[in-house]
């Protein structure tokens, strides 16, 4: 069974099912991430709330509610007269452990680590009072609360919005990025952090490019990368020097200098970047293409998936609606093979690494969602993207920005403005499939097959 032949099915959706224009700003979800073990997801919006969900145990596949917490509340800074929004801009799941769970989340200026954990809160009853004597309270069943405490708390080293935050594979470590700079984190140490990247220039003025994105390597500490909004990716090692301004790699397509234009700077900005699991692979996210790169190629992507080049036509009016400055996240699957990314309409696509269409679909909880929609016979026509739809007919006020892959199993999770969609493949029967193919799926060889 080849992944192209593997049916997305819509499987659950959290959130209120008014209309989008009737929705609160900060109800949507900002954010979103499977834990290690898959078997919590937490999801942050922009009115600083944390949602955590977690698989049930009777229903296999199935999420429920688990916990909510605020996270951040609305700051001023008095010195610079700026408001701090309470928005969350990532989360991050710390390794499980045995006395409870523990996440990063972050606006633009703070980070905290959380500690959610089961508390045991007693309840006393008092006794009958027939005799007129003294009331001695009895003890009754504990329940279970669930609690959220911060652990710790890392401000005051952003002078600008922290874009990303990356967990290092030592597990003592972790960066934090915002336009400028990327910071080096030790858990045990929340006020000081060491700057490991500075691109900020002597004299503003002088500012050609931002950080977008940053991210440890799945497998060697030592090794990190971060993305900008000239579209390059840079391969840091910190082994090399305390400040990684000097990088290793450089991952960059030259641009074809005939089709320059206006917009080519703003459309060739990386909104996202990710490693493969097994760190050879990195994806990267523009607002027009997904592309993925060998980490021992530079020079150009292996393969370049062309998610919104349908739009090209729209790009002035997508400019003076902002919506081309819309930050598109990318996810790959745990075996490497597939990525995530999501469009306009409420639509995500998953291709394979060799850019095949796997599966485009719209996120809707309204009608049965057409699933397994595959470019032929749509993508040979122009005006058309992967979704299907032309320009002229797409929502751009529906949109999918944020998603996570589950870690072991073939399950996607979905922010479409304030729903959090669960999408699932649902497997044959074992009784269903041929001989041969039941050894396939016995030994593992389709990546997230065998695991689910």
């Amino acid at each position: 069974m080849s992944d192209s032949n593997l049916q997305w099915n819509f499987s659950q959706v959290f959130g209120d099912k008014g209309p989008v224009e009737e929705v609160s700003d900060v109800d949507i979800v900002s954010a979103v991430e499977f834990d290690q073990s898959g078997e919590y997801l937490a999801a942050g919006d922009k009115g600083g709330r944390v949602v955590l969900f977690q698989r049930s145990k009777s229903n296999i596949g199935e999420y429920k509610f688990y916990s909510e917490f605020q996270s951040h509340e609305p700051e001023f800074d008095y010195l610079k007269s700026l408001e701090i929004e309470e928005k969350i801009n990532k989360i991050k799941w710390l390794p499980p452990q045995k006395n409870g769970l523990f996440l990063l989340s972050t606006n633009d200026k703070t980070i905290k680590l959380w500690k959610v954990f089961n508390k045991k809160q007693m309840k006393w009853l008092n006794t009958d009072n027939t005799n007129n004597s003294i009331r001695i309270p009895r003890e009754n069943n504990p329940v279970s609360v669930t609690t959220a405490l911060i652990r710790k708390t890392f401000a005051n080293a952003h002078a600008y919005h922290i874009n990303s935050i990356s967990l290092n594979s030592d597990g003592e470590t972790f960066i934090s990025a915002d336009d400028l700079r990327v910071n080096l984190w030790n858990f045990a140490i929340s006020d000081q952090s060491f700057n490991i990247v500075d691109i900020k220039p002597a004299n503003m003025e002088e500012l050609t490019e931002v950080i977008t994105a940053a991210e440890f390597h799945p497998k060697h500490c030592n090794l990190f990368m971060y993305s900008s909004s000239k579209g390059t990716i840079k391969l840091a090692d910190m082994r090399t020097s305390a400040l990684c301004d000097n990088h290793a790699k450089v991952f960059e397509e030259q641009e074809d200098p005939s089709s320059r234009s206006f917009f080519s700077e703003i459309i060739s900005s990386i909104s996202d970047i990710k490693f493969s699991q097994d760190g050879r692979y990195i994806i990267s996210r523009d607002y027009l293409t997904l592309k993925i790169w060998d980490i021992n190629m530079d020079t150009k992507p292996v393969t370049t998936i062309h998610i919104h080049d349908h739009l090209r036509s729209k790009l002035c009016d997508l400019y003076e609606n902002d919506c081309i400055f819309d930050k598109f996240e990318c996810v790959c699957s745990p075996d490497g093979n597939n990525i995530l990314t999501g469009s306009y309409h409420n639509y995500f696509h998953i291709h394979d690494r060799q850019g095949k269409n796997i599966c485009s679909t719209e996120a809707t909880k309204f009608r049965k969602p057409k699933t397994n929609i595959t470019p032929k016979g749509r993508n040979s026509r122009p005006s058309r993207g992967n979704d299907g739809f032309s320009p002229d007919n797409t929502d751009f006020s529906k949109k999918i920005l944020h998603l996570t892959w589950h870690p072991y199993d073939p399950t996607i999770a979905i922010a479409a403005a304030n729903n959090l969609f669960i999408y699932q493949v649902f497997l044959p029967r074992i009784d269903s499939l041929s001989p041969d193919l039941f050894i396939d799926v016995q030994f593992g060889e389709h990546g997230d097959i065998s695991k689910n």
